[in-house]
């Protein structure tokens, strides 16, 4: 490979993530891992977290694909309609236009692999909002970590 086109990766981990709540009322979380900014590409990564009983309100991109991951926890995904039970492991693919949720219906936080292409604002939307902290049990999470190991 020619050396001049060699490309330096942008490394983060959990303690460089950014969280906001969009809205004060909202009971889901966004830690930004990668955006426009730090990719260089018209893409959003984010770990979303719902508290228990959390869900996202209803919203569509008008050109954007939407990806979830599910990392941890279970919950229900809304799109035009259709519902699906989630858990973790399951992934979901929200096209362009789908008007949909994701709720939280277990007994325990939430976390879900967020991926979105292009940006569509998606970055400028979530920074907007009030920054808050991860806590113990986010980066245990993230880190793949038992929540004792953190105490």
């Amino acid at each position: 490979m020619d050396a001049s086109h060699c490309v330096i990766p942008v490394a983060k981990s959990p303690q460089d993530y950014q969280a906001f709540r969009i809205s004060p009322g909202d009971t889901n979380r966004l830690a930004i891992v990668f955006d426009p900014a730090t990719a260089n590409i018209s893409l959003t990564v984010c770990v979303e977290i719902f508290d228990v009983g959390g869900k996202t309100p209803p919203n569509r991109h008008q050109w954007a694909v939407e990806m979830f991951f599910i990392l941890k926890g279970e919950g229900r995904a809304t799109c035009d309609g259709k519902t699906v039970v989630i858990q973790s492991g399951d992934s979901i693919l929200v096209p362009p236009t789908g008007t949909h949720v994701i709720e939280n219906t277990g007994s325990s936080r939430l976390y879900a692999l967020c991926i979105m292409v292009p940006n569509e604002d998606f970055a400028e939307l979530i920074r907007s909002g009030t920054p808050v902290e991860l806590d113990q049990e986010d980066i245990a999470v993230l880190r793949r970590l038992p929540a004792s190991v953190l105490c």
